[in-house]
């Protein structure tokens, strides 16, 4: 298990600095008018989830993607809702204080299934993944997070991290195994297996809202990983270009059209993958969605992977 995260200071750092200005309006607005008081602390939490309303907002104006549904306002609303909730689980509980709760589970009672590596996205830890990692080391999967650093460079540099990963995954069981994408993680998982050359093995890649074609929203980034996101960015074509040489293993692609971060939404398919819809869910809350998460797990435990040392590439449909 890794022994620092940088994101998880970040985080630290940023609800402490919100904790501060919460406690800091209280003490100074509560002598004159408690009410005043209440309504600017709330003020200030809500700021995360009003960046939230103005990206749905964007998707709703410019998220339209060929044969994928327009969201309703209803599913609008909804979404950000739900993805509010999972905003303050995800970034202010589970990644800044809980990313190394859940152990990797690698170990003699993993090694008769297929194993899982687990990939997180911009922003985010291992943390991400810890009632995914519940789920595999209750069905006997051994199991091993990543987390991505550093957090705002290019994404080939993470290739170092999934490999290792992708190892000590295959070394316990002794098969290929499985990545479970959610977001920039995906396109991780792409450029590592590009580096790798046919030198690893991966019975099935699974991504979670990740922007294989790119974002709408990565326009506004100037992190080298953000640049890297943007619609249609030299290195995603780059990236598509090597594929054609070098074939992804079978992938399955989770995607919605209230996904307020990868849009429009069509841009987390590939061609050639089992390519799923899931209407009306966000983004963070589309790798907690129960269609996701419990048909993820089920297309793990369906595989039938052989043991290394039988004929093996990950790239045909024989193979799962």
């Amino acid at each position: 298990m890794p022994r620092h995260s940088s994101v998880a200071r970040l985080l630290l750092a940023a609800c402490g600095g919100q904790a501060i200005l919460v406690l800091a309006c209280l003490l100074w607005r509560w002598p004159a008018s408690p009410l005043q008081a209440l309504l600017g602390a709330v003020a200030i939490l809500l700021v995360a989830p009003a960046a939230l309303a103005l990206e749905l907002a964007i998707v709703a104006r410019v998220g339209k993607a060929a044969k994928v549904p327009q969201p309703s306002p209803a599913q609008l609303v909804g979404a950000w809702w739900l993805e509010t909730a999972h905003l303050f689980r995800t970034f202010y509980w589970r990644q800044p204080l809980r990313w190394r709760v859940q152990p990797d589970a690698i170990g003699p009672q993993c090694a008769q299934r297929v194993g899982v590596v687990l990939v997180h996205g911009f922003m985010c830890n291992r943390g991400f993944w810890n009632a995914w990692m519940r789920d595999f080391r209750a069905r006997g999967h051994a199991c091993v997070a990543v987390n991505l650093e550093p957090p705002f460079g290019s994404i080939d540099a993470f290739a170092d991290a999934i490999d290792a990963a992708v190892e000590r995954v295959t070394a316990c069981t002794g098969r290929a195994p499985v990545l479970v994408c959610h977001s920039m993680g995906g396109l991780a998982a792409r450029a590592w297996w590009r580096g790798t050359q046919g030198r690893r093995a991966v019975a099935h890649l699974v991504t979670i809202g990740s922007p294989h074609h790119g974002t709408w929203l990565a326009r506004f980034s100037r992190k080298t990983n953000g640049r890297q996101m943007r619609l249609a960015s030299d290195w995603l074509a780059q990236l598509a270009r090597d594929e054609e040489r070098h074939p992804l293993p079978p992938a399955t692609c989770w995607y919605s059209n209230c996904d307020n971060v990868v849009f429009p939404a069509d841009t987390a398919t590939l061609p050639h993958a089992d390519n799923r819809f899931v209407p009306g869910v966000p983004h963070v809350a589309l790798a907690f969605a129960p269609q996701v998460r419990s048909g993820t797990v089920e297309l793990v435990a369906s595989l039938r992977v052989p043991c290394q040392g039988d004929s093996f590439t990950g790239n045909g449909p024989e193979n799962i």
